[in-house]
C-alpha cells in the first residue's frame, strides 16, 4: 500500500536554506542531456534545475546543444564534449568532482558512442545520480553490463540512482509495468524508481511506497519529464535524501502544473510555464 504524497509532508522536507548562504552552499547540478535533435530538452532540464534553489547548475552536453542554451539559461555554466570518447570522459570524471548531484538523460542521442560511456561511467563514479529518458533507454539496450552497475552502487557507498521512466521506458526496462514489478526492480537494483503516469508512483529500494494523482493533460506533452528531472536534480544537489527529493519533486512538478492549467488551460499550457509556476509552488508549499 503506497503512501500518498501530500503537501504536509512535503513542507517538512524543505532543505535548509540559511539567509547568510552563498552559492557554493546550495548545491551544485551536473545535467548531461540534450543532442543536435533534442536541444530543448537541455533547456528545460536546465532551467528547472536552476528554478529548484541549486547554487550552481553546469550543462555537460555537444556544442549544437549547448548553443541555444546559452541564449535561454544565461545563469547556467557549460561545458561541451569533445570529439572522441576518451576525452569526453576525462572531462566528465572532472566535473562529477566538482558536482552535488547528477543527472543524465534527458534528449540525449542514444546512437552517440559517448552518451553509453557517460551512462555508464555516471552508474559507476557518481554519488548522487539521476537516470531519465535516453538513460533509461540507453541501460534498456544494454541490461546485462549495465544492470549490474546500477546495483552495484549501494556496496561503494553511492546514493540510490534515481530513475524516472514514464510507461513506455518502464516497459522497455522491466517488461510487464505493475506495482509488484516495479517494486521488485528497484529493490532488486537498489534505486529508487518513480514510475510517471497520470499516477506518479514512487518505489523505494527498501519496498515503501508513495503516490500522488494528478489528473492534469496539461502535463501530457513533451518535455514535462525533463522540468521533473532538473527540479528533483536540484533538490538532490542541496543535500536531500533520494527518496525525499524524489517525492518533492513530484509533489511540487504537480503542483505547478496546477497553476499552469489554471492561467493558460490545459490545452494551451506548456512545460515553460511549470517552470514558470515552480515559484507559486515553493511558496504555497512554505518552502
Amino acid at each position: 500500500m503506497s503512501t500518498v504524497i501530500t503537501e504536509d509532508l512535503v513542507r517538512g522536507l524543505a532543505p535548509e536554506r540559511p539567509s547568510s548562504g552563498h552559492k557554493n552552499d546550495f548545491g551544485h547540478v551536473l545535467i548531461t542531456a540534450g543532442s543536435r535533435y533534442m536541444t530543448g530538452a537541455l533547456i528545460l532540464s536546465t532551467e528547472a534545475a536552476l528554478r529548484s534553489g541549486a547554487g550552481l547548475v553546469t550543462a555537460f552536453s555537444t556544442e549544437e546543444a549547448l548553443m541555444p542554451l546559452k541564449a535561454n539559461c544565461p545563469c547556467a555554466l557549460t561545458s561541451a564534449w569533445a570529439e572522441d570518447v576518451t576525452e569526453t570522459l576525462r572531462m566528465a570524471s572532472a566535473l562529477i568532482k566538482k558536482a552535488d548531484a547528477v543527472a543524465i538523460g534527458p534528449g540525449l542521442d542514444e546512437n552517440d558512442l559517448r552518451s553509453k560511456a557517460l551512462v555508464e561511467m555516471y552508474l559507476a563514479e557518481a554519488p548522487v545520480l539521476l537516470l531519465d529518458a535516453g538513460a533509461l533507454n540507453i541501460l534498456s539496450r544494454y541490461k546485462e553490463e549495465m544492470l549490474p552497475l546500477l546495483a552495484s552502487r549501494n556496496g561503494k557507498g553511492l546514493k540510490p540512482a534515481v530513475l524516472t521512466p514514464h510507461v513506455g521506458e518502464a516497459m522497455r526496462l522491466m517488461g510487464d509495468v505493475n506495482e509488484d514489478k516495479c517494486a521488485e526492480f528497484a529493490s532488486v537494483n537498489h534505486c529508487l524508481l518513480v514510475l510517471k503516469n497520470n499516477k506518479t508512483m514512487i518505489f523505494t529500494p527498501h519496498l515503501s511506497c508513495y503516490s500522488i494523482q494528478g489528473d492534469n493533460s496539461g502535463l501530457a506533452k513533451g518535455g514535462s519529464g525533463d522540468v521533473l528531472t532538473g527540479l528533483t536534480a536540484g533538490l538532490l544537489s542541496q543535500g536531500m535524501k533520494p527518496c525525499d527529493a524524489a517525492v518533492s519533486a513530484v509533489y511540487l512538478h504537480s503542483k505547478a502544473g496546477e497553476y499552469a492549467a489554471s492561467y493558460m488551460g490545459v490545452r494551451a499550457m506548456l512545460p515553460t510555464d511549470v517552470i514558470d509556476e515552480l515559484s507559486e509552488a515553493f511558496l504555497e508549499t512554505g518552502w
